[in-house]
């Protein structure tokens, strides 16, 4: 990274919001890591920022903590027009596809969410406020093939419980759960021209430009280079996550 920028003194400590998503975000043995947590570390430290304090919480508190100052700066989401509304996004740092989780061997062959609603029998997990869910919708699932989760977590207990039988989430975050769980499996969506992939981003208070400002300076220098593509790579974060954001910035 660029040489520290001089940073003003409400930034000596900044408080980061994040849910247990990995490979982006997760706790483990009280320590916060993933790869967005890392990019936050290396974007706010080359800012001046001297503390970082990270908050536990669910995805549905994300952006109305941010909106209110519980915290500052909310991990990586994907950027929507409607969120867009509530919050200010930063440049983006990936861009993702969709997939579902199953269990091993895809026993109803769920591989679209076109296929859960030709399989009537089947149920979709997914956490409400999330683009999955809208993906879902937008494909003619109905409700009653739909479960609501809080959270990650709740979701994989489920499906291992044969409760459901998929889960709904980004694709390249189903392989993180795919490889802690031998007895689920990965099942990436097919990107076509007209589904595409959604972009994510940092998130702040429309009040807080500053801090978005100076986010953004240290994102179009960093997102791409070397340094960040080795430390992503750790997550399993490829060249196709990242390749398609670097031109916007």
């Amino acid at each position: 990274m660029e040489t520290k920028i001089s940073t003003p003194d409400r930034w000596n400590k900044i408080r980061v919001a994040y849910i247990e998503e990995p490979p982006f975000y997760w706790t483990e043995e009280h320590l916060v890591k993933g790869a967005d947590i890392e990019l936050a570390e290396v974007v706010l430290r080359a800012i001046g920022v001297s503390s970082i304090e990270y908050h536990l919480t669910t995805f549905e508190e994300l952006l109305p903590g941010v909106k209110t100052g519980r915290w500052d700066m909310n991990v990586p989401i994907f950027a929507t027009a409607e969120r867009a509304e509530k919050v200010a996004f930063s440049l983006p740092v990936w861009s993702l596809g969709d997939g579902f989780v199953v269990q091993n061997g895809n026993p109803k062959t769920l591989t679209s969410y076109e296929a859960v609603v030709r399989n009537n029998d089947a149920l979709l997990g997914v956490i409400p406020g999330q683009l999955q869910y809208d993906a879902a919708k937008f494909a003619g699932i109905p409700d009653k093939q739909i479960v609501m989760f809080n959270s990650q977590p709740d979701a994989i207990a489920a499906l291992l419980a044969g409760k459901i039988d998929a889960f709904a989430a980004t694709a390249i975050g189903n392989r993180a759960i795919a490889d802690a769980h031998r007895e689920l499996e990965a099942a990436p969506h097919q990107i076509t021209k007209d589904s595409g992939a959604s972009v994510g981003a940092f998130s702040f208070s429309k009040n807080n430009q500053d801090l978005l400002q100076a986010v953004n300076s240290q994102l179009r220098k960093y997102i791409g280079s070397t340094d960040h593509r080795l430390r992503v790579a750790k997550y399993g974060i490829t060249q196709t996550e990242i390749d398609s954001v670097v031109g916007d910035k």
